[in-house]
């Protein structure tokens, strides 16, 4: 059997039944040895991949957080913006109902207003020939209150003439009764002569009374009235 030196690298691995100065022990041992270093490399590289993907890991995970946090910010957006637009809806169908209803009213005020239109032209048709009736009625109430002031200024006319007539007779009854007063005392003796016959008396005094078919203004004087 043969002995193994220590080797204080941790690459050397002992072959029992091998001599130090055998050659092919030696190669195997190298081999050996470079396939432990390049092992070492690949697994510090593995550990370093590892390192990276553990950081890249926990950067994809923050990552990965703060994109749950932005969905659920945006979840939060789009679940007020639905309300929002759901509210805004709500609000345009009152309005077209609203709209729907001023229409409405708008037609109804249209018919109101078209009723009371033609009311209107009834009314004024109405109020023009109450215009034209009163018109004629003024007119008729003008011609006989007329009528009657011609009648009233006739009475009055001829109250005045008959008035002055009067007026004349009794001023000449005066004159002729003055006349009467102031003839001469021979007229009367001339009187008291004529008296013979009878038949002369009465014709004197039916001459005094009437004198060509024309009563005298004495006698005319008895027939009138207090009147005239």
């Amino acid at each position: 059997m043969g002995t193994a030196r220590p080797n204080p690298s941790s690459s050397t691995v002992f072959v029992p039944g091998t001599s130090e100065d055998n050659p092919v022990s030696a190669a195997f041992i190298t081999s050996l040895e470079s396939q432990i270093s390049s092992l070492r490399d690949e697994l510090a590289t593995v550990y370093k991949t590892q390192g990276q993907n553990a950081q890249r890991l926990l950067s994809m995970t923050e990552t990965l957080r703060e994109k749950e946090e932005m969905a659920r910010a945006d979840s939060e957006n789009l679940r007020k913006t639905r309300e929002e637009v759901s509210a805004l809806r709500r609000k345009v169908e009152q309005h077209n109902e609203l709209m729907a209803e001023k229409d409405r009213t708008a037609q109804i005020l249209h018919d109101e207003i078209s009723t009371l239109q033609l009311e209107l032209g009834q009314i004024d048709e109405r109020n023009q020939t109450l215009t034209k009736d009163n018109a004629k009625l003024l007119q008729r109430w003008l011609d006989a209150k007329q009528t009657e002031v011609n009648k009233m200024n006739e009475a009055n006319d001829f109250y005045e003439d008959m008035q002055s007539r009067r007026d004349a007779v009794l001023n000449w009854r005066n004159k002729s009764t003055s006349n009467a007063e102031e003839e001469p005392a021979d007229g009367r003796s001339a009187t008291h002569e004529s008296e013979s016959g009878n038949g002369e008396e009465k014709k004197g005094s039916g001459s005094a009374k009437k004198k060509d078919g024309i009563p005298s203004p004495e006698a005319k004087d008895m027939n009138l009235t207090p009147n005239g």
